[in-house]
């Protein structure tokens, strides 16, 4: 039997990661696990010479940390607060694949789920790929989505597996 008690849906707020979000919610009903929504804001002080930069970028930095914020908050609906034990979590960090695996091992994550936005070629090799990067390093098993590719979990899927378990022989 496969234990999940904690669930990490790494977010870009992007197509393919509401696909993961919702593979993430699935998972957390049928294993009654925690779900941890976890998105990470660009550092900028990390990330660009300051020199270059004509602008504060502490007010800058606290914008993004607020717009990120606010995504965040609207992915979780008033359904998923009713029925699922989740928290939001938002990060800062120039390298956003080494913090989402920092926080999977912290919170021991059984499983990660992150969308994958395909690229491959030279987009794929000058600009990296998180998905790629937290499934070379994790600690736990990672599950890549895509969307529209080949989804197995449909909206009916809980009522499916709950009518399945009931029909079951009783044992003893």
């Amino acid at each position: 039997m496969i234990a999940i008690k904690e669930i990490v849906v790494a977010t870009d707020f992007g197509d393919s990661a509401a696909v993961a979000l919702t593979y993430g919610r699935n998972f957390a009903r049928a294993f009654d696990a925690s779900l941890h929504i976890v998105h990470v804001v660009n550092d900028l002080a990390a990330s660009a010479p300051v020199s270059e930069i004509p602008m504060d970028l502490t007010r800058v930095q606290a914008q993004l940390d607020t717009e990120a914020r606010t995504s965040l908050d609207a992915l979780v609906t008033d359904d998923d607060r009713r029925t699922l034990k989740v928290t939001r979590t938002l990060l800062t960090s120039s390298t956003p694949a080494r913090e989402i695996l920092a926080y999977a091992t912290d919170v021991k994550a059984n499983i990660i789920i992150v969308g994958t936005h395909g690229r491959g070629g030279l987009a794929e090799f000058f600009l990296g790929s998180v998905a790629q990067k937290v499934v070379r390093s994790a600690p736990c098993p990672v599950l890549t989505v895509r969307t529209h590719e080949r989804d197995f979990v449909a909206p009916d899927a809980l009522s499916v597996v709950a009518a399945s378990s009931s029909n079951a022989p009783k044992v003893g």
